[in-house]
C-alpha cells in the first residue's frame, strides 16, 4: 500500500459539528438514518435549514397504532426477566407481536444497539415513541415493568428508576447530568419510601420533581 507524507488537516469546527448531527439523530429518530444523515448534510452545505425533528414534534402515539404499552408489556414478559437478549430473538419477537419493522430499526439504530441488547435501554427507547416528553415515556416504562396484581400504582424500584432516567436523559442529550443527579438526589431522599419503590405519581405529580 503506498505510504504518502501528506498530512490530513481535520476542521475544528468538526468536532461540534458531529456532536449536534449526533444529537439532531437523536431527537428525529429517522426511519432511515443513512438517507436521513444524506439530507442533513446535504442541507447544511446548502445552507439551509436541516430536517430535525424538535421534542414537540415528535411522532404521537396516534401514529404508532400498531405500538401500544399493552403489546410492550406483552414483549417484556416474553423476555423473561433477561437483562440481555440477542438482537435477532428481540426481533422475531417484535414480528410475531406484528409491530412495525421501521420502528424497530429506528430503536437499533438511535440505541447504537448490535447483536446483544441491554433489554431495558431497548424498552426505554421504544417507550420514548410514545412518550413525548421524559416524563411520560418514563410513565411508560413504569407501566410495562409494574408487577403489581392488587390494583395499585404502578411502582418499580428506584434502583431501575434511576438507571432509565440516566439514560434516557442521556440520549435525549439536552439534559444536564448535574439536573439528572440533583432530581433523583431529590427523589431518594425525600420521596422514596422504606419500600425502595416509585410510583408514577411521585413524578408525575410532585411539582419539585421536574425531569426535564
Amino acid at each position: 500500500m503506498p505510504q504518502t507524507d501528506k498530512q490530513i488537516c481535520i476542521p475544528p469546527e468538526l468536532p461540534e459539528l458531529l456532536k449536534q448531527f449526533t444529537k439532531a439523530a437523536i431527537r428525529t429518530q429517522p426511519q432511515d438514518l443513512i438517507q436521513w444523515a444524506a439530507d442533513y448534510f446535504g442541507s447544511m452545505s446548502r445552507g439551509e435549514i436541516p430536517p430535525v425533528r424538535e421534542r414537540s414534534e415528535r411522532v404521537a402515539l396516534s401514529n404508532w397504532a400498531e405500538l401500544t404499552p399493552e403489546l410492550l408489556k406483552i414483549l417484556h414478559s416474553r423476555v423473561g426477566g433477561r437483562l440481555i437478549i440477542h438482537a435477532d430473538e428481540l426481533a422475531q419477537m417484535w414480528k410475531v407481536l406484528n409491530l412495525p419493522t421501521d420502528l424497530f430499526n429506528s430503536v437499533m439504530n438511535v440505541g447504537r444497539f448490535t447483536e446483544e441488547i441491554e433489554w431495558l435501554k431497548f424498552l426505554a427507547l421504544s417507550c420514548s415513541s410514545l412518550g413525548v416528553t421524559i416524563a411520560k415515556t418514563l410513565k411508560i416504562v413504569c407501566e410495562v415493568l409494574s408487577s403489581d396484581h392488587d390494583g395499585g400504582p404502578p411502582r418499580i424500584p428506584f434502583s431501575t428508576f434511576q438507571f432509565l432516567y440516566t439514560y434516557i436523559a442521556e440520549v435525549d442529550g439536552e439534559i444536564s447530568a448535574s439536573h439528572v443527579s440533583r432530581m433523583l438526589n431529590y427523589i431518594e431522599q425525600e420521596v422514596i419510601g422504606p419500600d425502595g419503590l416509585i410510583k408514577v405519581n411521585d413524578f408525575t405529580q410532585n411539582p419539585r420533581v421536574r425531569l426535564e
